[in-house]
């Protein structure tokens, strides 16, 4: 570095700077104002509940606020509860929170203290000793009651009765027989499916240091490495470079494992010859991005492996094609279909694209049996949603699922060519007539995942490709292979220890 220009230099720090941002970056007080006041807006009358989440018991995972009431409050503390009551067409809103002494403070750090509430997120506190008795009151006006489900991902929202929100309103019901309470689960839904500018923001931020975490496990990726090495490398960069923590479960599935969607284990050994499945990305600011990357552990595609994952890139940029305002979801997906279908009948891999299978029990398909594309394709084109939850809801989500300025989304083709799900069919004409056809073609390309995984922003602007600081294509993966694999902490590279 010392030889480099100082006004290089300057750059470069500045550069790094910028990456490095603070990880308690987040939206003004008064947008979170305006989404509860966007949430109360269709209601007449009424009490609004919403719970944060409880102070960790175990001290791990981390204290992390839950996605629904963040949205709302901005608050980042533990057991606290916001309420908002509206009588006449006016609302007011109180956060009740815990009163910490100065000893308990000792263990746990400060807390906001209720005068400073206001202050602080926009909002009046009271104890949260108080609450049953503030709720207890308002139950007896006879105002209806709205629910905020207090759930980590709303995917399971409906089962999830354990909750400390669902016990406190089995409590209150208990009380007061009478009560109805109705969920507010999918309107907050919709309010969090169009992200603003300073959501992008936060989730362009999100991609950036999730991409240099990728680059970095590109980089150091090399026979004998072992997968829990890049997982540490990917998670430690998320951190160094101002992440929450990692948006999910980081995904690092070498060989076989990279045919399993969603691989958690990260423990076995890499070998020459075999590719690595990294999805893996962080929170920033509560906002997580989603980005997968598929390379071979020694840095050179084979023939085989670039057949695959050719037809996976294709069907990405087949599908990314279509997406503009008011453009269709379907539109888009059959898009990236045909060219999937049509490459894996170029493989051999299936019969026609038009053929179908008898699916092993619990598969739900037509009753003319399932397309063989969905043996190696087993999952959407299009993605999800990203946001506050790693699969947060889209704009496209709902109604003719037309993609509409502030959807931030993935698009994530994969194919998995497992002779494991294949030698589980059940023993059919059809399926023998298949696995006779295209039984060579499974054994060439065996235990070959691809999953290529890239975060968009739809803006008024237009699209914006925010994990764009990750190679993707063949050529520019196999250049970045080639550069030095940088020394890990502790000494030594990926799978070769300091001796």
């Amino acid at each position: 570095m010392s030889g480099l220009p100082c006004r290089l230099i300057s750059l470069i720090t500045l550069l790094l700077l910028n990456l490095r941002a603070p990880a308690h970056a987040q939206l003004a007080s008064d947008d979170y104002a305006a989404r509860r006041a966007a949430l109360t807006a269709k209601i007449d009358s009424g009490v609004v509940l919403a719970f944060g989440a409880p102070e960790t018991v175990n001290h791990w995972p981390n204290f992390f606020q839950l996605p629904a009431f963040y949205y709302l409050t901005g608050f980042s503390e533990s057991d606290a509860v916001l309420v908002m009551v509206k009588r006449g067409g006016k609302v007011a809103a109180t956060m009740f929170v815990p009163t910490l002494s100065p000893i308990q403070e000792r263990w746990v750090g400060a807390r906001t203290h209720i005068g400073d509430l206001q202050a602080k997120v926009g909002i009046p506190g009271r104890d949260i000793a108080d609450l049953t008795t503030a709720i207890d009151s308002l139950a007896k006006t006879e105002l209806p009651f709205f629910v905020v489900p207090d759930v980590q991902t709303a995917d399971y929202a409906a089962e999830d009765s354990l909750t400390r929100g669902a016990r406190f309103l089995s409590g209150l019901r208990l009380a007061h027989p009478w009560l109805v309470a109705r969920s507010l689960d999918e309107d907050v839904a919709r309010l969090r499916a169009r992200k603003g500018p300073g959501e992008v923001a936060l989730l362009r931020k999100a991609a950036e240091i999730s991409s240099r975490a990728q680059t970095e496990a590109m980089k150091a990726t090399a026979p004998g490495c072992g997968e829990n090495e890049i997982q540490a490398l990917l998670e430690g960069t998320f951190r160094r470079f101002g992440g929450d923590r990692p948006g999910y479960g980081s995904i690092v599935g070498s060989g076989p494992n990279a045919t399993i969607l969603h691989y958690d284990k990260d423990e076995r050994t890499m070998n020459d010859g075999e590719l690595l499945l990294v999805d893996a990305a962080t929170s920033y600011a509560h906002y997580s991005a989603d980005v997968t990357r598929t390379f071979p552990v020694n840095g050179r595609f084979t023939p085989q492996q670039r057949d695959v994952y050719q037809i996976v890139r294709d069907a990405q940029e087949a599908f990314v094609r279509q997406i503009k305002p008011g453009a269709s979801v379907g539109t888009a997906t059959d898009s990236g279909r045909s060219v999937v279908a049509k490459g894996l009948v170029r493989l051999g891999l299936i019969e026609s694209v038009d053929a179908t299978f008898d699916p092993p029990e619990g598969m739900r398909c037509p009753s003319g049996g399932c397309p063989q594309t969905r043996l190696f394709a087993l999952h959407g084109y299009g993605g999800h949603g990203i946001g506050l939850e790693v699969h947060d809801p889209a704009q496209y989500y709902f109604g003719q699922e037309r993609f509409a300025p502030g959807d931030v989304f993935t698009v994530e083709p994969g194919l998995y060519v497992s002779p494991d799900l294949l030698a589980a069919l059940p023993d059919t004409p059809k399926n023998r007539a298949m696995r006779e056809k295209t039984g060579k073609a499974v054994e060439k390309y065996r235990y070959i995942g691809v999953r290529i995984e890239d975060d968009y922003a739809l803006t008024e602007k237009g699209l914006e490709w925010l994990s764009s600081g990750v190679p993707r294509e063949v050529s520019d993966i196999e250049a970045l292979m080639r550069q030095r694999e940088p020394e890990l902490p502790g000494g030594g590279s990926c799978g070769r220890p300091a001796t």
